[in-house]
Parts: C-alpha cells; structure tokens; sequence
C-alpha cells in the first residue's frame, strides 16, 4: 500500500465537537505522512462550509469526502453520511452514501470500523471527543482491540461528555486527557 498514509488520525465528534475539532487543527504542523478523517455531526448543509473554515486557517489541505476519493498522504477530510474506506489495490479509497433522517450524520462507527482490518498495518491514531450519545464508541473498542491507540477527553474537558464517558467505560486501555493534551499527543504523532 505504498500510497496510503503511514499514520492516520480517526476523530469522531457530536455537540460542542466544532470548537474542539478547530483547536486541533490550527495546532498541527505541515503533514507529510499522516491524513486526517473527521467525522464530526453535523447537518450535511453545514459541513462543506465547515470545512473552509478550518482551511481558511490552516495550510493543510482540508476538503470534504466524496464518493470514490482515494485516500491521500497529508490530507485532512470531513466526512458526511455513511463513509467508509475500502481497500483496493495498493490505495484506500472512500466510499459514502447518504444517511437516512434516522440516523447520525456522518455515522462516526461506520468510518471507525472500517479501518478495524486496517489497524495492524497502519499506524491509527482514534479519538473521541465531546458529544451526545455512544456514536464511535463500541468501533473505537474494536480498533484498541485491534492495536489502535484510542484517546478520549476527560469529564472537565469535553462540552458533553456522552461519548467521551460510554468511551471511557468501554473501550480497552482508552487514554483520557484535556482537549490541550489531546491536541499536544496528535501533533507528537504526526511528526
């Protein structure tokens, strides 16, 4: 898989996520070998401007996954819907479909599990921050299951702490920091 990224940052996120997903981004360095894939809730309308917000302050490249996108070394994406990576070949490359009304935009254990089989070949860093609810938390299992490092924020760092709280009681040898840890540990991994 000589195209796909040495390293790669999983970061699900629901309520009060923006803010701390934007922290994140505005302390990385310039990526070389590690890509970014973020699913962050949000209505699908809301997601392409978003995402020209962290790259109006950021010199990486951050877009949005479309259907049939390969997977590219220092790229940071923004999912939407039901997003998951499949291999082929020597690329990973996106597959989405919409979501149903019913259902988590974009579905953070869809893009999770899906690197599940890819975690003892790439090196994946999985993070789970502020929000309501479990979304990513039992696929965040199956990746530390799998050698993924997973951390997650602690109860005075993240705005809702739903998925980081069902995180820290289920996910084996999950680590748990402030958000300012967290952006620290993922710029050390991307260097």
């Amino acid at each position: 898989m000589h195209s796909v990224p040495d390293k790669i940052v999983l970061i699900g996120a629901s309520t009060g996520g923006p803010s701390q997903i934007e922290k994140i981004i505005k302390s990385l360095p310039k990526l070389e070998n590690t890509s970014f894939i973020i699913a962050q809730h949000m209505v699908d309308g809301f997601i392409p401007s978003f995402a020209q917000r962290l790259q109006d302050k950021h010199i990486n490249i951050i877009s949005v996954v479309e259907n049939n996108n390969i997977l590219k070394k220092a790229h940071i994406y923004l999912c939407t819907g039901f997003t998951h990576i499949e291999k082929q070949n020597s690329e990973l490359v996106f597959k989405n479909k919409a979501c149903d009304h019913n259902s988590y935009n974009p579905d953070i254990d869809t893009l999770f599990n899906s690197f599940v089989s890819l975690a003892k070949d790439i090196k994946i860093l999985c993070v789970i921050l502020t929000g309501i609810g479990e979304d990513g938390v039992s696929s965040s299992k199956e990746l530390s299951l799998n050698g993924a490092r997973c951390i997650t924020e602690n109860e005075s760092s993240a705005i809702v702490d739903g998925m980081p709280a069902r995180a820290r009681a289920i996910v084996p040898n999950i680590e748990v920091y402030d958000i300012d840890e967290i952006a620290k540990i993922i710029y050390e991994f991307c260097e």
